[in-house]
C-alpha cells in the first residue's frame, strides 16, 4: 500500500509549453539512496525534464538518513518492508506497488541502481509496462552466481531488461560487451558514490554519533567494520566475528568500531560474540556523514560492503574485503583492497600486515571507481536520450596512481 505520494499526475511542461519527459527514479535500500541522490539532484536541475522519486521501502530509516542528507523528499513511499520478510515478500512487494505507480505516473523513463530486489523487480515493471530502463552502476560481475546471493542475479537480469547501462569502470563496460549489450546503449560515467562522498566532504558536518566521537578522540587507531551480506549469515559471518575479536585482543593501541546491522541474523551473533569487548564498539548504523567520517578516520577498514570498497579509496583507507570474490575488482588491483572472505586465518593475517607496518603509506586521492562527475554525465545522457538535445559531457577514465 502507497504510505505516502506527494505529487499528483498532472501533465508538465518545458519552457515554451512543450511537454516534459518523465523520469521515475526507484530507491529501495540506503546504498541505492546514497547512489542515486546525486543523480536526482543533477536531474532536478534540468528544467527539460520532470524527475520523481520512488522508495520501495525495502530500507526505511537508514534510506531517509540518506534524504535528510541531501535535502530530498520522495514523492512516493511504497512501505513494502515487513518483520522477517523474505525475497518473496520483497518481489511481491515491488512489483504490486511499483505497477501502481507507473500506471499512474506513465513515465518515459524508469532508473534504477545497483542490484538490489528493488532494482531488478523495478526494472521489471518498466519492461511490463513497456518503459525504457536505464541501469545506474550497470555492468558489474563477479562471475559468480552464489556470491554476492542474490545480488549477483539481479544484477545479470536488470542488464538484460535495460536499454540504458551507466557502467562505473571500463572493465564494467567490457563485461557488457561480452555479454552482447549494444556498445551504443553503455556509457562509462564513473561511480556516483564518489560524488556523494565529494558532497559530504565538502559540507564541514561534524560528527554526531556518541560513539564515532568518543573513538576519534581518543589515542588508539580506528578499524571501521561493516558486515551484512546474506551469503555470510550462520558459520561465515560467526567465523569472520571471531577474527574480529582476535584483532581486538592482539592489536592494544586499535578500537574497532561497528555499526551493526538491524537484520536480525547480523545483530544477534554480533552482539554474542563481539559484545562486552573493552576495544570493540557495537552501535546503531551511522547516518551518511558519520560513515563518511569514519572511513576517513580509519586506519583501516573490514568490510562485505561495496560501497566501502567503492569509497575508500577516496581517503587512501585500506581495506579488507568479507568476499570470497568482488564484483569490484578495480580496487584489488590498485592495491588497496585485499580479499579475506570469512576465514579467521586469512582476516587476522591480513589486518597484522596493515596494522603492522612501520608507517601509514596510504595514498589519498586516487579513486579508480569515479572523479565525482558521474551524476553530471548521467543526468546529460538522459537528457540527450529523452529530448535530443547535444551531449556536452565525455565518458569517465580512471586515473593512473601516482
Amino acid at each position: 500500500m502507497i504510505r505516502r505520494q506527494t505529487n499528483g499526475t498532472s501533465v508538465a511542461t518545458a519552457p515554451g509549453g512543450m511537454v516534459r519527459p518523465r523520469v521515475l527514479v526507484v530507491a529501495g535500500t540506503r546504498p541505492e539512496a546514497i547512489k542515486l541522490a546525486p543523480i536526482m539532484r543533477a536531474l532536478q536541475l534540468q528544467p527539460e525534464l520532470e524527475t520523481r522519486l520512488a522508495l520501495t521501502g525495502q530500507h526505511s530509516d537508514l534510506v531517509d538518513q540518506v534524504l535528510d542528507v541531501f535535502a530530498l523528499q520522495p514523492d512516493w513511499d511504497l512501505g513494502i518492508m515487513r518483520e522477517g520478510q523474505d525475497l518473496y515478500d520483497v518481489a511481491a512487494g515491488c512489483l504490486r506497488e511499483l505497477r501502481t505507480v507507473t500506471e499512474s505516473y506513465r513515465p518515459d523513463l524508469i532508473l534504477v541502481q545497483g542490484d538490489t530486489a528493488s532494482v531488478f523487480f523495478g526494472a521489471l515493471v518498466g519492461f511490463f509496462e513497456r518503459t525504457r530502463v536505464a541501469h545506474v552502476e550497470a555492468g558489474l560481475r563477479s562471475g559468480d552466481k552464489w556470491q554476492p546471493w542474490p545480488e549477483e542475479i539481479f544484477r545479470r537480469m536488470t542488464g538484460v531488461v535495460a536499454d540504458y547501462h551507466f557502467a562505473p569502470t571500463a572493465g564494467a563496460r567490457d563485461n557488457l560487451l561480452r555479454e552482447g549489450t549494444d556498445p551504443a546503449k553503455v556509457f562509462v560515467t564513473g561511480n556516483t558514490v564518489v560524488d556523494a562522498l565529494h558532497v559530504i566532504t565538502a559540507s564541514g558536518h561534524q560528527v554526531t554519533s556518541p560513539a564515532l566521537r568518543d573513538v576519534m578522540e581518543s589515542r588508539r587507531r580506528l578499524v571501521l567494520v561493516t558486515a551484512h551480506r546474506r551469503e555470510s549469515f550462520g558459520a561465515p559471518l560467526r567465523e569472520a566475528f571471531t577474527a574480529l575479536r582476535a584483532i581486538a585482543d592482539t592489536w592494544n593501541d586499535v578500537v574497532l568500531l561497528y555499526p551493526v546491522h538491524p537484520n536480525p541474523q547480523v545483530r544477534e551473533p554480533a552482539y554474542e560474540l563481539l559484545g562486552g569487548h573493552e576495544r570493540i564498539v557495537l552501535t546503531e548504523p551511522l547516518d551518511y556523514f558519520d560513515l563518511g567520517h569514519a572511513l576517513r578516520h580509519a586506519a583501516l577498514a573490514i568490510t562485505d560492503s561495496g560501497g566501502i570498497q567503492e569509497e575508500a579509496p577516496s581517503f587512501g583507507t585500506p581495506v579488507l574485503v568479507l568476499r570470497e570474490v568482488t564484483e569490484r575488482p578495480e580496487g584489488v588491483e590498485a592495491g588497496v583492497a585485499t580479499l579475506v572472505g570469512t576465514d579467521r586465518a586469512r582476516i587476522t593475517a591480513a589486518a597484522a600486515a596493515v596494522l603492522g607496518a612501520p608507517h601509514d603509506e596510504r595514498q589519498s586521492g586516487f579513486n579508480p571507481y569515479g572523479d565525482g562527475k558521474a551524476a553530471v554525465r548521467i543526468a546529460d545522457i538522459i537528457m540527450h536520450e529523452l529530448t535530443g538535445s547535444p551531449r556536452v559531457t565525455t565518458d569517465f577514465e580512471a586515473a593512473v596512481p601516482a
